[in-house]
């Protein structure tokens, strides 16, 4: 929380996206909606009103005048008649804060050959982060990093990896044309991606000869396996593989989707099969697994609303959200189960890790596949990681669909597949799996 706030009608103290809520507005909510879309705070007003932004545009107000409960929660302040409560949000994905077009990816000490690592450089005194994001964007560079004056440009590459984030605070140095914004210093570079396509990493074809290998992406559903292989596809520059045939997929991009899987054109095949002939067929495989809570909601979503879709409010309050689970649950356990006792050759893949790190879990995924990856390529896949096939995550539901009898039964899968997990002497499900 960072304090009670004037707000003006004419002229927002938060200038994001805004909604009202007059019935069940709360602070959470509010926080929520705003650390969704990137924003870095969130403000709310009038009991009911929530604003984002990226930055507080006007002068503290007394905290006595922020004094209305929040519609949905009486415990909690709402700010006041243009009044804001505002807070600065802890954003769980990094890579979502946004300014304008460009995404904030930190604060990072200069690097040894700055013109090297940051090839195109330009003076300018009436620094902001508009216009340095504006200069790189136009000179077709993915990266802006601001230093000060100085404006400079670039691409991830090992000199500057963009992997060693330093405290924001270093970087705190006012713009000279933006008195609300941060532009670095010659020592601490604020650096943001452009809206410009990092093309290093954007060829794919098929594999030259035929593989002697068939190594599957296996995974449940819902489980993040179309995200992989557009991960794999970028980090390995070839095509990826499927057991079956899903032509929206092919439409998007992934050539491999009509091969079929045993043409030995592909780097790996996505799978979502778990029977033991079926797993035996393959030589060595990689197991994306996610958590069961997520997953489900996940492939309920695709289901009913498509791979970017969402189900409809009917579907999850009818009866087949609970006949989805009862038959989808016990699957995304044993399907985890047969894959270890069956498998030859299983690389374990956490979705959580591979999100929260991608770079290393790309590493150990490429090197299953038996090619050595290039750094910069690697590089490269971190800044374009998000595919076309993410849902947007702005539409959440606004209540847990999960019962304490489905939550009791998916709990026990959960010790079920950790034990299994522990018994091969790999690191159990990620805690997060628990329902908190």
């Amino acid at each position: 929380y960072v304090g009670c706030y004037v707000d003006n009608t004419r002229r927002r103290t938060l200038r994001g996206v805004s909604f009202f809520d007059y019935k069940k507005m709360t602070v959470f909510r509010c926080q929520d909606n705003c650390a969704e879309r990137g924003y870095l705070y969130a403000g709310l007003e009038f009991g009911a009103e929530c604003y984002c932004g990226h930055k507080i545009q006007a002068s503290n107000a007394s905290e006595s005048e922020c004094n209305m409960e929040c519609k949905g929660e009486r415990s909690n302040t709402c700010g006041g008649v243009n009044r804001l409560s505002i807070y600065r949000l802890e954003l769980a994905q990094e890579s979502a804060r946004r300014y304008g077009s460009a995404i904030f990816r930190g604060c990072f000490r200069r690097p040894d050959n700055v013109s090297i690592a940051l090839p195109v450089s330009q003076l300018m005194l009436n620094m902001s982060v508009d216009k340095c994001v504006d200069f790189c964007t136009e000179k077709e560079y993915p990266l802006s990093a601001l230093a000060g004056t100085t404006c400079h440009c670039g691409f991830p590459t090992t000199l500057f990896t963009l992997h060693e984030r330093e405290d924001e605070q270093l970087c705190a140095q006012k713009c000279a044309g933006e008195e609300f914004e941060s532009c670095g210093t010659t020592e601490y570079l604020l650096v943001y991606q452009t809206q410009v396509q990092d093309n290093r990493c954007m060829d794919r074809r098929f594999l030259p000869t035929r593989a002697k290998q068939l190594v599957a992406l296996a995974s449940f559903p819902g489980a993040g396996n179309t995200w992989a292989r557009h991960l794999i596809e970028l980090a390995t520059g070839f095509y990826t593989g499927s057991y079956y045939f899903d032509g929206s997929l092919y439409n998007k991009g992934f050539k491999g989707e009509r091969d079929h899987w045993r043409s030995g054109r592909t780097i790996c095949i996505k799978t979502h099969e778990s029977g033991q002939k079926e797993i035996e067929s393959f030589d060595s495989a990689i197991l994306l697994i996610r958590n069961p809570y997520k997953a489900l909601m996940a492939e309920f979503n695709r289901k009913y609303g498509g791979h970017i879709g969402f189900a409809a409010h009917a579907h999850w309050k009818g009866k087949e959200w609970p006949e989805f689970v009862a038959n989808y649950a016990p699957w995304w356990a044993t399907h985890t189960l047969d894959w270890l006792r069956y498998g030859k050759k299983v690389l374990v893949v956490h979705f959580e890790d591979l999100k929260r790190d991608l770079f290393v879990q790309l590493q150990r995924m490429v090197g299953l596949l038996g090619i050595t990856a290039c750094e910069d390529r690697l590089l490269c896949v971190e800044g374009q990681k998000d595919g076309n096939f993410k849902r947007s995550g702005l539409r959440k539901l606004e209540y847990d669909p999960y019962t304490p009898e489905m939550r009791k039964m998916i709990s026990g899968y959960i010790k079920t597949v950790d034990t299994a997990l522990k018994l091969r002497n790999l690191s159990g499900v990620p805690d997060d799996y628990y329902p908190r």
